[in-house]
C-alpha cells in the first residue's frame, strides 16, 4: 500500500456529510423524475441523447478540474458550482418543460455533478485510509439517507404543483444549504499543487493497474445507475403504475444505500478486503437486473421487492469502489479523484448511447438486459485488484459509536 499524507479531523468528515445529506436530498427530489421532465419537454422516451450531451460536457470539465481546484482551493470550487446551480434552478422555476427548459436542466446535471467531485476531494483531505471504509461508508449512510426521502416529496410535489413546485423547492434548500457550506466550511480551502495536463493524467493513471481496475468496476455501477434512472421511471409507468406508487417502490429500493454501506465499510477495513465483497455485490447486481427484464406486473410489492434486490448489490458496490480507490492515494490528488468520478459522465454517455440505439429496435425491457451484461463485464477487473485489507497492527480501535452503529 502507498504511503500518504494523511490528516483525519472528524468534525470536518461530520461536516461533509451533513452537506452530503442536504445535497443527497436535493438531487433526489429531481432525479428521479427528471426524465419525465426531458420526456414532456421533448415529446419522446428515447431521451438518452439530452444525457449524452450533459455528461459528455461534465467529462470533459472533470478531466481540467484539478486545474481550476489548484488556483482558487477545494471550498471555493464547491461553493462556485453550487452558486452555478442555484442559479439554473431560479431560470427552471421561470420556464415550462420545453427547448429551453431541457437546455438549462442540462446545466443542473452539469453543475451537480461537479458539485459532488468538488465535495469528494474536500473529504479526502481529513480522512486516513486505516478507516477508509468506515469513513466512506458513513458518509455515504448519511448521503444516502438523504436520497430515501426524495421520492416521497418529489412525487408529491409533481402531482400538487407540477415541476414549478418541485424547482421553488429545490431553490430555496439549495440556497440554505450553500449558506450553511459557506460558514462550516470557510476555513477549509487548501489548493493542492497539481500541474498536470490531460494527457499527462492518463499517463499517470494507466500507470497505476489497481486504479485502472477500480475505474471499470465504477464505471460499471455509474452505467447501471444510469439506466436505472434514465428508464425505470419510464418503464412503470408503462406497467400500469402511478407516480404515488412509484414513490412507494423507489424509497423501498433505497434502503440498502442507508442500512449497508458502513458494515460494508467494517468488513472491508477489518476482515475480508474488498475484494471478495465486490466480487458478490457484482452478481447481485448482475442478476437482479436479470429479474428486472422478466417481470411484468403493476404490483407496488413486487416491484419494490425487485427494485430493493438491485440495490442491494449497487450499494454495496458503491461504498467497496470508494473505499478501495482512497486507500490508493492522499488528499492533494484531485487530479486522480476527478479522474475517478469519471466513471459517472462515461457510464452515463455510453449508457445512454447505447440505449438510445437499442431502442431504435428493441422494446424498453432489453435495457435491462444490456445493464447485466457490463455488470457482469466487471467482474474480470475484480480479479486483478490486491487485497488491501488492513494489518492487525495497522488497524484501530472500534470506538463505542462504531459498535452502536454495527448492532
Amino acid at each position: 500500500m502507498q504511503k500518504h499524507k494523511e490528516h483525519l479531523n472528524r468534525k470536518k468528515t461530520e461536516v461533509v456529510s451533513l452537506i452530503s445529506f442536504f445535497l443527497g436530498f436535493s438531487q433526489a427530489v429531481l432525479i428521479y423524475v427528471m426524465s419525465t421532465y426531458f420526456k414532456e419537454a421533448s415529446g419522446t422516451e428515447n431521451i438518452g441523447g439530452f444525457y449524452f450531451v450533459a455528461y459528455l460536457v461534465l467529462l470533459l470539465i472533470l478531466l481540467n478540474m484539478h486545474k481550476l481546484t489548484q488556483k482558487l482551493g477545494k471550498t471555493s470550487v464547491f461553493l462556485l458550482v453550487l452558486a452555478f446551480k442555484i442559479i439554473s434552478l431560479i431560470f427552471l422555476v421561470n420556464s415550462h418543460p420545453s427547448g429551453w427548459g431541457i437546455f438549462v436542466l442540462m446545466l443542473y446535471v452539469i453543475f451537480s455533478g461537479l458539485e459532488w467531485v468538488s465535495l469528494d476531494t474536500i473529504l479526502e483531505s481529513f480522512s486516513c485510509d486505516k478507516e477508509s471504509g468506515r469513513i466512506r461508508g458513513m458518509h455515504l449512510t448519511i448521503l444516502n439517507s438523504g436520497f430515501l426521502l426524495g421520492p416521497f416529496i418529489s412525487t408529491w410535489l409533481l402531482g400538487k404543483f407540477d415541476f414549478f413546485g418541485i424547482f421553488v423547492f429545490l431553490l430555496l434548500f439549495n440556497i440554505l444549504v450553500f449558506f450553511y457550506a459557506l460558514i462550516r466550511l470557510r476555513d477549509t480551502n487548501g489548493s493542492p499543487k497539481v500541474n498536470i495536463s490531460v494527457v499527462g493524467l492518463l499517463k499517470k493513471v494507466f500507470k497505476q493497474k489497481k486504479v485502472v481496475s477500480i475505474y471499470y468496476i465504477s464505471f460499471a455501477l455509474e452505467f447501471f445507475f444510469a439506466l436505472m434512472i434514465i428508464y425505470m421511471p419510464l418503464y412503470l409507468i408503462d406497467a400500469g403504475l402511478n407516480w404515488s406508487q412509484i414513490g412507494i417502490i423507489f424509497s423501498v429500493m433505497l434502503l440498502p444505500f442507508v442500512f449497508l454501506p458502513y458494515p460494508m465499510g467494517f468488513l472491508a477495513d477489518k476482515k475480508m478486503g474488498e475484494r471478495k465483497l465486490l466480487i458478490l455485490a457484482l452478481f447481485i447486481m448482475a442478476f437482479s437486473s436479470i429479474v428486472v427484464y422478466l417481470i411484468n406486473s403493476p404490483s407496488v410489492l413486487i416491484w419494490s421487492l425487485v427494485m430493493l434486490g438491485t440495490r442491494v448489490g449497487a450499494a454495496m458496490v458503491e461504498i467497496l469502489r470508494d473505499s478501495y480507490f482512497y486507500k490508493q492515494i492522499d488528499g492533494d490528488d484531485v487530479d486522480l479523484i476527478g479522474f475517478f468520478r469519471t466513471a459517472m459522465p462515461v457510464g452515463y454517455i455510453i449508457a445512454a448511447s447505447l440505449s438510445f440505439v437499442i431502442l431504435l429496435f428493441l422494446p424498453l425491457s432489453a435495457i435491462f438486459i444490456l445493464s447485466a451484461a457490463v455488470v457482469f463485464s466487471a467482474l474480470v477487473p475484480v480479479y486483478y485488484l490486491a487485497e488491501d485489507r488492513l494489518s492487525k497492527k495497522k488497524q484501530v480501535v472500534i470506538s463505542s459509536f462504531e459498535r452502536k452503529m454495527l448492532k
